[in-house]
């Protein structure tokens, strides 16, 4: 579901949802409708809280678990589109970033350790030549 924006993504969703319903006449299990769509449990996850927030889904309590069902439909249309940017997609770009951040810090101390172990070497290097002219 990438490239989409949050409009299109609930559209996908509840057809994805109508699809599985009418084809196992029971409303679907998150699994099957990420499996459908060819997303992460997680992140399907994270898309049908979102719009069980805004009323557009809801679930349901059954002997087999939690199924997805649609609550009102019409309410995808209060969605503004064109939000390419979502929460989700802000998170990940902080974290990539925080990462970087991180293994560029990383790397600045191997460095430095690097340089230290190189500086230690040449002292050690000194005194044993030091050492061996005093012999």
């Amino acid at each position: 579901m990438k490239d989409l924006d949050l409009y299109q993504k609930a559209h996908l969703l509840v057809a994805a949802i109508r699809i599985l319903e009418y084809q196992h006449h029971s409303p679907p299990a998150i699994e099957a409708v990420c499996r459908l769509l060819g997303i992460s449990v997680e992140e399907g996850g994270f898309f049908f809280r979102k719009f069980e927030e805004t009323g557009i889904l809801e679930a349901v309590e059954s002997p087999q678990g939690i199924r997805l069902a649609i609550r009102d439909h019409s309410k995808i249309e209060e969605i503004p589109r064109g939000l390419s940017e979502t929460l989700l997609d802000k998170e990940l770009k902080n974290f990539q970033i925080a990462r970087k951040g991180l293994t560029q810090k990383i790397e600045s101390f191997q460095a430095a350790q690097a340089e230290k172990k190189k500086q230690m070497f040449a002292e050690l290097e000194k005194k044993l030549k030091t050492g061996m002219e005093k012999k």
